[in-house]
């Protein structure tokens, strides 16, 4: 154990102590020798300012109960506690680099060193743990940082928006509720003026986004999450649907453990597994489908199955 941690545990127990703690639990719990411990003792006090004291008639070390509380000073955590913030700042770059690297820096830079002194490697973050991101399309900064600011800020925002499905560009102006980060891609989920509703929009479709000096409308989130959560995928809205999908036995033991929506409705009938699902759009619950290929079959509603079947037959057209 390296004396970062050992510092760590010493405190841990002198903080949650009610009455001078005697050496040999230090000894027992730090699996050391008297000497190491009476070192770090040393470097406790002298080079951290605790206020460590020795109690002779009860032969044991406590925090002086007379002193301010005292706790580790600057950023000091656990090894294991640093690990896992710089696995959680690996993360966040490769969701979105631009918006934590600077802003982070100061602070990786911290645990790093943290790090170092605890006699761990932090290369081993970038070689142990990776994230994948997929299907992912780009949006540059000056997308992106205007957007997260006027969410961030509740500011309203002008841009333009080139639809797919209407094969169009019109300018929007909008009241931003949140971000979404969504299969490896952002979303603005706004209240639009021209629209009067929620709508939701993919930031790589976004273009000359103008941060609005205006304050805009917050709506309640229990609003914004109902909106969010209450149908299938990316295209929310109110359902309008349930979908019935039936799995066969090979693909039933994954499906059965997959979470399609918060609302979903599964179960086992003889060897396959039976899921339904609500919807307000069927456009991605359709590619979801395919992706099962022969081992699902679309119980309902009619709308949906003769969509995925007319699909199937698209597909057996090309080969």
């Amino acid at each position: 154990m390296s004396r970062f941690d050992r510092i760590y545990h010493i405190h841990e127990i002198l903080r949650g102590a009610k009455r001078p703690v005697p050496m040999s639990r230090f000894i027992e719990a730090l699996e050391t020798s008297r000497n190491t411990v009476t070192r770090d003792f040393e470097y406790l006090r002298d080079s951290l300012g605790a206020p460590l004291i020795y109690d002779r008639e009860r032969n044991g070390h406590q925090y002086d109960p007379a002193a301010p509380v005292f706790e580790l000073p600057g950023f000091w955590m656990s090894a294991g506690e640093l690990y896992a913030l710089l696995a959680c700042e690996q993360l966040l770059e490769s969701v979105r680099p631009s918006i934590m690297v600077h802003r982070l820096a100061p602070l990786k830079e911290r645990i790093r060193h943290l790090l170092g002194e605890a006699g761990h490697t932090v290369e081993t973050i970038g070689k142990r743990i990776q994230i994948q991101p997929i299907q992912v399309r780009n949006t540059p900064n000056q997308i992106f940082d205007p957007v997260a600011e006027a969410t961030l800020t509740g500011c309203q925002l002008h841009f333009q928006y080139a639809s797919r499905s209407r094969a169009e560009t019109r300018g929007r102006k909008t009241h931003p509720q949140r971000m979404l980060h969504y299969r490896s891609n952002w979303y603005l989920l706004a209240q639009c003026e021209a629209a009067q509703a929620l709508r939701l929009f993919s930031l790589d479709r976004i273009s000359q986004p103008q941060l609005l000096d205006l304050p805009g409308k917050n709506m309640p989130v229990e609003e914004v999450d109902a909106y969010t959560r209450s149908s299938f995928g990316i295209f929310v809205g109110m359902p309008k649907w349930v979908a019935h999908l039936r799995f066969n036995s090979h693909a039933a033991q994954w499906v059965a453990e997959e979470c399609w929506h918060p609302d979903q409705v599964g179960e086992w009938v003889g060897d396959g597994f039976e899921l339904k699902v609500p919807y307000a759009d069927m456009r991605e619950l359709v590619m979801d489908i395919l992706r099962y290929g022969a081992d699902v079959e679309v119980l309902g509603p009619e709308d949906l199955r003769c969509e995925v079947a007319e699909r199937v037959r698209q597909m057996a057209g090309i080969y």
